[in-house]
Order: structure tokens, then sequence, then C-alpha cells
């Protein structure tokens, strides 16, 4: 099995709502690890919301302010990625631009050189382009690599009628189809990754990273969360 997962770069900050929690991204690093050993192929998007959205400043052009998310990415898939390494893993960064020596540069048949090796691939910088979100690069990425499944780690757990922070009574749906999505507006991923997701056909499983175990229970299907079903 292949999966792509989709971490949220304000969960991995945990409570201190910026920067790393190593806590937390330990536990992702164990649990990852856990999916690896039994043989599945894990790929791994990060938000850079923990340091910079594109819209953050008004006061900058969105080009520019896009490109610094991109570049905070790659500090996350960095230090995420040695985590990692840390607890047993073997892993590689891929980008959509150079980096230096700090990653390589994506291709599909590099990544599967480096899946078919054991390794969990980070895909950072995005699509490399402004105006696209890291949910629009997982996708991307995950059709590309032809994964089975995506898993959105949130700080929420899953996927709801209308937001939960301001309406008490919002329900929580346990299963909905991507065209649904689609035609209510709901926030899932932007509206870009889901047309895309729907019309590549890849389900996605959207569950909140903080619950004990979470990306294993999303992995197998038996999971607190929500089905979305393409």
């Amino acid at each position: 099995m292949r999966i792509l997962l989709k971490l949220s770069g304000e969960a991995l900050a945990g409570p201190n709502k910026t920067g790393f929690d190593e806590p937390t991204v330990r536990q992702v690093a164990l649990q990852v690890k856990e999916l690896v050993d039994k043989g599945t192929q894990v790929g791994i998007v990060i938000g850079g919301g923990n340091f910079w959205r594109g819209r953050t400043s008004e006061n900058i052009d969105r080009v520019k302010a896009d490109q610094i998310g991109m570049l905070a990415t790659v500090m996350n898939c960095i230090y995420v990625s040695e985590i990692f390494r840390s607890v047993g893993m073997m892993t590689n960064i891929l980008t959509p631009f150079e980096c230096g020596s700090f990653t390589k540069l994506f291709s599909k048949d590099r990544a599967n050189k480096y899946f078919e090796k054991g390794m969990v691939v980070f895909f950072a910088g995005g699509t490399g382009h402004p105006y696209f979100s890291t949910d629009t690069g997982a996708a991307l990425r995950a059709i590309e690599i032809e994964a089975d499944v995506m898993l959105l780690a949130k700080a929420i757990d899953g996927v709801y009628d209308s937001d939960p922070a301001t309406n008490p009574n919002a329900k929580r749906y346990d299963e909905i189809s991507i065209e649904d999505v689609v035609k209510q507006g709901l926030q899932v991923v932007d509206m870009t990754a889901s047309i895309m997701v729907m019309e590549n056909h890849i389900p996605m499983r959207v569950f909140a990273l903080q619950e004990e175990n979470s990306i294993i229970k999303a992995e197998s299907g038996n999971f607190n969360g929500t089905t979305v079903t393409a």
C-alpha cells in the first residue's frame, strides 16, 4: 500500500501554535515507523502554517509571500525528516526547485526509487509555483505517485457541514463523497485540490492528528474521522 500523508504545520506545532513541538513530531514518527515496518510506502507533505501563510501579510506581493511559504515547508520537512531518522527510518526530501544540497529535485522515477528502498519520501516546496496551496501540492503528488489514499492529519477531527468553532451544532460526516464536498463548498482541502482528487479518484481520510495512534488507525480505515470517497 502507498499513502500520501498530509500533515498540518499547525498540528505539528502542538500547543505552541508556532514552530515545532518535538513530542508531537516524535509521536508522528513512531506511528509512521510502524506503518513502514509492515511494508506501507509513505509519502509526506507538510503545510507551512506553523511559520507562515502565503496571505499572512497584505503588504507583501502575493508571489513573494507564497515563496516564503514554500520555504517554510522545506524547513518543516528537513526538521521532521531528521526526527524520523532519529527513530530509525530512512528518508529523503524532494522539492520542485533546486535547494542546493538540502534536497533533491522531484521526479516520479526518483520518488519510486526511494519507495522501493523503504524510504519515507517528503515532498516539500508545494508545487513550486505561487497561488497553489500545500493542499494542491499534496493532491498533485498523490496523483503522480499513484497513492492508494490521502491521509489528512489536521487539528480538527473530520469534515463538518459548518465550522464547529463557530457553530456548536455542526454535524460531522462519517463519510461523504468528494462530489458533495465540492457542491457544498466544504473546507476539506481547497477547491483546486478537491477537483484534482475527484477527477483522479483519490480517496481521502480526514482525522485529528492529536488523537492517539491517529495515523495508524487512519491507514487501516478504522479511525475516528471522515472518509471522503472518490
